[in-house]
């Protein structure tokens, strides 16, 4: 299969084609194979140099991609604070700060607080760019990972009975996943409360895309056509100041005695409340194994992206 994905920024999740997506999980899947290692000899990051530069906390996602970038031969410059660089301390504007970073890197990888930040940094960056979050917008390479993982839980993404809860309106990652719905022919079944539903303009994007989907307001009434069971946080820190943080949605597990035994509980993590520690020795839970595939993923696309 050619790779398209040669010195291509990934900004939305709507950039890779359905091959594409066929292609980062084939490599992913070596990777995995391999434990995370490249194949003997080789090198695929040897002599690059990556930017990680998180302008908004970060655990799985920034250390997935720097411990990928070490694993395959790459050098990791960048920042976990941005208080500590000149656009915190000096009053540095983003642009001028984006395209210097950019002249010292052969990839930019960015996480930052505003939606449309990665955008930005594709138009001002010579290199490419690899959006790791950018507000409650998108979350392009964990939806990778998220899809990577029910293909290998799931066995088929095809048809699959997906229920997405909790916060549907600031969850970036449950955004980038919708928008990918299509092209798997999922049905989609939405648990949330009023005030975190899925925003319109994704609904009409559905709409539009003739995905099938229904709202509900309880877990344990689609617990039992689901095949997987796609759990989020509140996202606290996108709320309105002064505004009180809803209560969330809590798979219990007394519930899963209505679900399938064959289906699955992902979560992006960090969790709290929305999933108790007592599931996760369940068979359903695969959580932490979704987070681990972070790592061949973003080895992945970090490969294809820098090497032809």
């Amino acid at each position: 299969m050619k790779n398209t994905l040669y010195n291509k920024s990934l900004i939305s999740i709507q950039d890779l084609s359905l091959d594409e997506f066929k292609l980062i999980f084939k490599k992913a899947k070596e990777y995995q194979e391999r434990k995370g290692l490249p194949a003997k000899g080789e090198r695929p990051l040897e002599n690059k140099v990556i930017a990680s530069t998180f302008f908004e906390a970060s655990t799985r996602t920034r250390l997935s991609f720097e411990a990928a970038i070490e694993r395959l031969g790459g050098s990791v410059i960048g920042f976990a604070d941005s208080n500590n660089t000149s656009l915190g301390a000096k009053g540095e504007g983003i642009k001028d700060t984006l395209k210097i970073i950019g002249g010292y890197a052969d990839l930019l990888i960015l996480r930052h607080p505003q939606e449309g930040s990665a955008r930005l940094a594709s138009e001002v960056c010579d290199i490419p760019v690899v959006n790791a979050g950018d507000g409650s917008n998108q979350h392009p390479t964990q939806t990778l990972l998220d899809l990577f993982t029910m293909q290998n839980v799931a066995t088929n993404l095809e048809g699959l009975h997906l229920v997405l809860a909790g916060d549907l309106k600031y969850g970036r990652t449950i955004h980038s996943l919708v928008q990918v719905a299509h092209l798997f022919k999922m049905r989609l079944y939405f648990v949330a409360f009023d005030q975190l539903t899925l925003p319109d303009t994704l609904l009409f994007q559905l709409k539009c895309q003739a995905v099938q989907f229904s709202f509900h307001k309880d877990l344990a009434e689609v617990l039992p056509v689901a095949d997987v069971v796609y759990l989020t946080r509140i996202q606290k820190e996108r709320i309105t100041e002064g505004q009180d943080a809803p209560k969330p949605l809590i798979l219990t597990k007394a519930m899963l005695k209505k679900a399938k035994k064959t289906m699955k509980i992902l979560h992006p993590l960090p969790r709290q409340q929305e999933l108790p520690h007592e599931i996760d020795a369940t068979p359903h839970a695969h959580y932490f194994e979704q987070a681990q595939n972070g790592i061949y993923i973003r080895e992945a696309l970090l490969d294809l992206i820098l090497n032809k």
